[in-house]
């Protein structure tokens, strides 16, 4: 079974946060400690601080093993988020200011992205315009929206609901308006929804925001 991407973003978060916090308590108890082990009244004269070489090799040996954890625990990860699953269903998303468009391989256009819970997506992510990034932060996935290439990245949602999606890169006068959503249907609604024609009530809904980011573009 395929690692879950939201989870293995989240563990290698809280590894280096547990980290980060463990060698503040340790740096912050020791600064404590020496200011009021050599404090000016209990030594009133300046002495030498010779070097301590285990000290040395563990200061030195302790942060490479922990460096070097951090680096395989996230690498698998990154590795994961890489390797798309032979069975995902493919969607191209095109960036523009400031606007998500959705095609589908049956040739159906959306301004909101229609998954099935359960199966993998892969986002074939494309911009007409300027650069934009591709985030889905309930799924830990982003990915820049470049003219002239196609970048991809792949996520599976387990939970059905409407999820953000989001313009994570500066693209413009309304970029902060350039938001759409996910929406997680149960796999048989998805699949009564992607064989039905499109049509003008259809996409009545997705019109709606069409109208809207027009607005704020003019």
């Amino acid at each position: 079974m395929r690692p879950n991407i939201q989870s293995q973003t989240d563990t290698t978060f809280l590894i280096i946060i547990s980290i980060s916090f463990a060698l503040l308590l340790i740096v912050t108890v020791a600064m404590i400690y020496f200011v009021i082990k050599y404090d000016k009244k209990k030594h009133p004269k300046p002495e030498n601080i010779h070097g301590n070489t285990l000290l040395e090799v563990l200061w030195t040996l302790i942060p490479t093993i922990l460096v070097l954890f951090i680096f395989f625990n996230s690498f698998s990860a990154f590795k994961n988020m890489r390797n798309v699953p032979p069975d995902a269903m493919q969607i191209t998303v095109t960036g523009q200011m400031w606007k998500w468009t959705f095609d589908y391989q049956n040739g159906k256009k959306t301004d909101t992205l229609y998954v099935p819970i359960g199966k993998p997506i892969k986002m074939l992510i494309k911009s007409i315009d300027v650069n934009h990034s591709f985030y889905l932060p309930h799924f830990r996935v982003k990915e820049d929206a470049i003219p002239g290439r196609t970048n991809y990245l792949w996520f599976q949602p387990n939970e059905l609901g409407d999820f953000t999606i989001t313009c994570a890169e500066y693209c413009g006068l309304n970029h902060a308006y350039m938001y759409s959503k996910v929406v997680v249907m149960p796999e048989k609604e998805f699949n009564d929804w992607y064989i039905k024609p499109q049509d003008s009530d259809s996409t009545k809904k997705d019109s709606t925001q069409v109208i809207r980011n027009d607005t704020l573009k003019k």
